[in-house]
C-alpha cells in the first residue's frame, strides 16, 4: 500500500449566538479535514485546523509522504517532525497532527476495526462531561441554570463551565448558581482558558472550593509553569491543563513541575494520535489521568483505548448549530452519561457532505 495523494478541505459556518470564554469570543465554528488517498482505493480522514498556514504545511509535507507506506506511522511521524524546519509547536505541528490522525483512521480501516480497538480497547463506554457555560449576550444566571438542567435531562453526569470572562465576584456567583442547579452528585469543572494571573486564580479557587469543583482547567497561561505550581499549592481543587501543550516533551515539562493532576491533551494540536498515545503512556508512569480537550469524534477512541483515560469532553447543539449534521455518525450520550465509540472501521468521521456543502471554504 502506498500514499498517492493528500488533500485538505475546510468548512466554516456562523454560530447562532457568539460565545465567549475567559479570553476569546467565537462567532463561527469550523471543520478541517485532511484526506490521505492510497493505491488500494482506501482513504484516511484526519481532523485538524485547516488554515493558510496548516494548508501550506500539508503541501510542504506531501513530497515526503507520497509513495510511502501509510502504515509506517512512527517513521512517517519522525520524517515530518524536524524542529529546525517544521514542527515543535504551533500551526506546523497541528498540520502534522491532522495528517497523523488521517493515517490512523486509514490503518484502522485496513484492520477492519474501530480505532479504539486497534489502539488497545480498554472500554467501550467512556465517562463524559458536557462542555458549556459560555458567556453569551442575554445569558444571565437564570439562563445559565436552565442550560445546565437541560444537560442533566440529556443524561449528563458531569458538566464544565467557563470562568475568567467577568469579575471574580460574578464568576463565584455563576459557579454557585450552577452547583445549585445540578445538585451535589454531578461533577462540576471550571475552565478559565488561561485568563488569570496566578494570584487571581488563587483568589477564585479559594472562593469556589466550597462548591466542590472537580477540576480547575487552564487557570493561567499555558507556559506559566511556575504559576500552575503556586496555584496547586494554594488550593485543594485539582489543576488540569494541556490543551495548548505540544508533544510528549511539553507534557514531560509539565510533569516536572508536579503541579498538574489531570492532563487535557488534544490530538489535533499536540502531534496526532501517535504523540497522544505517548503522552498517555508517560502520564500513566506518574499515575496521572488523561481528560482530552477537543473534538469528541477522535477523543472518544483515545479515552476508550487507555487505562488512565478519565473522562471525555462532549460538545452539544448549544455550542454548535451544525451538531448532528457534520458527520454521518453522530455521537450521543448513553443513558448512564457515557459515550461509546462508533462500531465502524476507522474513526467514524465520514463527512455529511450534503449538510456541509454550503459552508465549503477551500
Amino acid at each position: 500500500m502506498k500514499i498517492t495523494e493528500i488533500t485538505t478541505e475546510s468548512y466554516r459556518w456562523p454560530l447562532t449566538i457568539p460565545i465567549t470564554n475567559g479570553k476569546h469570543t467565537y462567532t463561527h465554528a469550523s471543520l478541517g479535514l485532511v484526506k490521505i488517498e492510497t493505491d488500494t482505493g482506501q482513504t484516511g480522514i484526519g481532523l485538524g485546523d485547516i488554515n493558510p498556514i496548516t494548508k501550506a504545511t500539508v503541501e510542504y509535507l506531501k513530497p515526503e509522504l507520497i509513495g510511502e507506506d501509510p502504515l509506517d506511522m512512527e517513521r512517517l511521524w519522525e520524517k515530518m517532525w524536524v524542529p529546525k524546519l517544521i514542527g515543535r509547536r504551533g500551526m506546523t505541528t497541528r498540520a502534522i497532527s491532522a495528517i497523523d490522525i488521517g493515517l490512523w483512521d486509514l490503518k484502522a480501516k485496513v484492520a477492519g476495526m474501530p480505532l479504539y480497538k486497534l489502539l488497545g480497547g480498554y472500554r467501550d463506554r467512556v465517562p463524559t462531561y458536557i462542555a458549556g457555560g459560555y458567556y453569551e449576550e442575554g445569558k444571565g444566571f437564570k439562563e445559565l441554570a436552565e442550560e445546565m438542567i437541560t444537560n442533566l435531562e440529556m443524561g449528563a453526569k458531569a458538566i464544565k463551565m467557563k470562568v475568567g470572562g467577568v469579575s471574580i465576584r460574578e464568576d463565584v456567583e455563576r459557579v454557585k448558581t450552577v452547583r445549585h442547579a445540578i445538585g451535589s452528585d454531578v461533577k462540576l469543572m471550571i475552565d478559565a482558558n488561561c485568563a488569570y494571573r496566578y494570584y487571581e486564580a488563587i483568589q477564585l479557587a479559594k472562593q469556589v472550593e466550597e462548591y466542590d469543583v472537580f477540576w480547575f482547567e487552564e487557570p493561567v497561561a499555558a507556559d506559566d509553569y511556575e504559576g500552575h505550581r503556586k496555584l496547586a499549592a494554594a488550593t485543594s481543587i485539582p489543576i488540569a491543563t494541556g490543551e495548548n501543550e505540544y508533544t510528549r516533551y511539553g507534557f514531560r515539562d509539565l510533569i516536572a513541575q508536579q503541579a498538574v493532576a489531570i492532563f487535557n491533551p488534544d490530538a489535533i494540536i499536540l502531534g496526532g494520535v501517535t504523540e497522544f498515545m505517548k503522552v498517555a503512556a508517560l502520564a500513566s508512569a506518574y499515575n496521572l489521568d488523561i481528560a482530552p480537550h477537543g473534538p469528541q469524534e477522535i477523543h472518544v477512541h483515545l479515552v476508550a483505548a487507555i487505562a488512565n483515560g478519565l473522562i471525555l469532553e462532549f460538545y452539544r447543539d448549544t455550542v454548535d448549530p451544525m451538531w448532528g449534521k457534520i458527520f454521518l455518525h453522530t455521537l450521543n450520550l448513553n443513558s448512564d452519561g457515557t459515550v461509546s465509540p462508533p462500531d465502524v472501521p476507522g474513526i467514524g468521521i465520514d463527512p455529511n457532505y450534503e449538510s456541509l456543502a454550503p459552508y465549503r471554504e477551500a
